[in-house]
C-alpha cells in the first residue's frame, strides 16, 4: 500500500499544524500569502470566482506565480462562476495558469443537473492549504464602508494538505502535466513542525454520485456522541429526518444544542424554508440563534471542545446529495476551544435569540402558511436536482 493510501486509510493524520481563519481580510491575506510562496505548484477550487475588487487581485498573483515557473491549476464550476468573462480566463490561459471548468451545463458526458463543485479549496506545493466556505468575489471580503460575509476557512500545514492536494489532482484529471510531489517532501516538511503543534486532521468529501459521503457522515458522528455542547453555524440549515431524529435524540441524552442561522439571506426562499424549521427546534428546545451585521455563510461544528469540522458542506439534502464538497476534521481540544469561543463571541455580540416568545409574536397564520409553501417548493426541488442521480 503507498504512503498517501495509508494517510488516507488511517483517516486522522497527525503531522499537521492549524489555524481558525475567521473570512474577510484575513482569509484574503492568508490567500495571497500562500500563493506569493508556492514555489511549484497551486491547485484551486471554488464554486465562484468573479474579477471584481477581491478576484482582480487574486488573479493578478495567480499569472505572477505563473510567471516565475509555478504550475496553476484553477478549477471552477461552470454555473456558479459562468459570469467570469471569458478575457478574465484568455488572461489567465496567457499567463500560463490553466483553468478548467467543472461540468458545463449540457455538455459534460457525465452531467448530472444539480451536481456542482461546492468545493473552496487552496493548496500549495502540496503542504499548505486552505480549506472553507469562502470564494472569490467582494461579498466575501472586507471592503471599505462594506464588511464581509460572515464565514469561516481552516489553514492546514503537513499531511492533511497532502491527501487534499492528491484530490486536487484526481479531480483535474488525467491531462494534468506536472509530476506529482513526491512524499519524502512532503514528509521531511511535516516532520518539522513542532511535536506541541501538531494536530489531528482528516479529509472529509462528500460527493454522492461517487459513494463518497463522508462529510454526512462526521455529522452523524457529532449528532451520536456529542455527551455536553454541540455548536453548529450554518447557512442553509435544513437538516432531513435522519438528523432531526439523531438532534432530538442528542437533546434528550442532555446535549446543549445551539444553531447559528442568518438573519440576512441571500436565499430568501431557503431563508423561510429554514424558519419553517424554528417551531420543530424550540419544541425540542434547541437554541436559535439568527446573525444580525451582515449574511452568515459559514459551514462549522463543534463538538464538546474535542471535535470540529469546518469547510464547504451545508446541514441540507443538497450538500448531501447533490454538490461536490469538501471540509477539514480537526480532532484537538485547543482548536474546538477556539472554535466555541469564536462562535459564542458570535451569539453573544451580533445575534438575536429566537425565544417561543419572540417567535409567535413575530410570525402570523399568513407569515407561517408561507413558511411551509417554500418548505415544500425547497423540498421538491431538491428531489428534482437529485432522484434522478445513479451513484458510479
Amino acid at each position: 500500500m503507498s504512503r498517501l493510501k495509508k494517510l488516507i486509510h488511517q483517516g486522522y493524520t497527525n503531522r499537521n499544524r492549524v489555524v481558525l481563519l475567521r473570512g474577510g481580510r484575513a482569509y484574503f491575506d492568508r490567500l495571497q500569502q500562500l500563493i506569493s510562496q508556492a514555489k511549484h505548484s497551486l491547485h484551486l477550487q471554488f464554486y465562484i470566482f468573479q474579477d471584481d475588487d477581491t478576484g482582480g487581485p487574486v488573479k493578478r498573483a495567480l499569472q505572477e506565480a505563473a510567471a516565475r515557473g509555478v504550475a496553476v491549476y484553477l478549477q471552477l464550476d461552470a454555473y456558479a462562476s459562468r459570469d467570469l468573462p471569458q478575457q478574465s480566463v484568455d488572461e489567465l490561459r496567457a499567463a500560463g495558469v490553466q483553468v478548467k471548468w467543472f461540468e458545463p451545463l449540457f455538455k459534460s458526458r457525465h452531467f448530472y443537473f444539480g451536481r456542482r463543485l461546492h468545493h473552496k479549496v487552496v493548496v500549495a506545493d502540496g503542504l499548505c492549504s486552505i480549506v472553507g466556505g469562502i470564494n472569490i468575489c467582494n461579498r466575501y471580503n472586507d471592503l471599505p464602508g462594506d464588511p464581509a460575509w460572515l464565514d469561516i476557512a481552516v489553514g492546514c500545514e503537513g499531511e492533511a494538505s497532502y491527501i487534499v492536494y492528491h484530490i486536487c489532482r484526481r479531480m483535474w484529471g488525467e491531462d494534468i502535466t506536472q509530476p506529482a510531489i513526491a512524499w519524502k517532501e512532503i514528509d521531511d516538511a511535516a516532520e518539522e513542525i513542532p511535536e506541541k503543534e501538531r494536530t489531528d486532521v482528516r479529509v472529509r468529501q462528500n460527493d454522492w454520485v461517487k459513494r463518497k459521503v463522508q462529510i454526512w457522515r462526521t455529522y452523524l458522528e457529532l449528532f451520536n456522541k456529542t455527551e455536553k455542547e454541540l455548536l453548529i453555524m450554518c447557512s442553509y440549515f435544513l437538516p432531513g429526518i435522519l438528523y432531526r431524529r439523531k438532534l432530538v435524540q442528542a437533546r434528550k441524552k442532555g446535549v446543549e444544542i445551539k444553531v447559528v442561522l442568518a438573519g440576512i439571506s441571500d436565499v430568501r426562499v431557503a431563508k423561510q424554508a429554514e424558519r419553517f424549521l424554528y417551531d420543530w427546534m424550540l419544541k425540542n428546545k434547541i437554541a436559535i440563534y439568527e446573525y444580525q451585521d451582515t449574511v452568515l455563510h459559514a459551514k462549522v461544528a463543534t463538538s464538546d471542545d474535542r471535535l470540529t469540522t469546518v469547510g464547504s458542506y451545508n446541514v441540507n439534502n443538497i450538500s448531501a446529495y447533490a454538490s461536490l464538497e469538501l471540509n477539514l476534521d480537526i480532532r484537538s481540544k485547543p482548536f474546538a476551544q477556539d472554535s466555541s469561543r469564536m462562535i459564542h463571541r458570535i451569539i453573544n455580540d451580533h445575534c438575536k435569540e429566537i425565544t417561543n416568545e419572540n417567535y409567535r409574536s413575530s410570525t402570523h397564520f399568513l407569515q407561517r402558511l408561507w413558511q411551509r409553501i417554500c418548505y415544500w417548493f425547497v423540498n421538491t426541488v431538491l428531489k428534482l436536482f437529485t432522484f434522478y442521480f445513479r451513484q458510479e
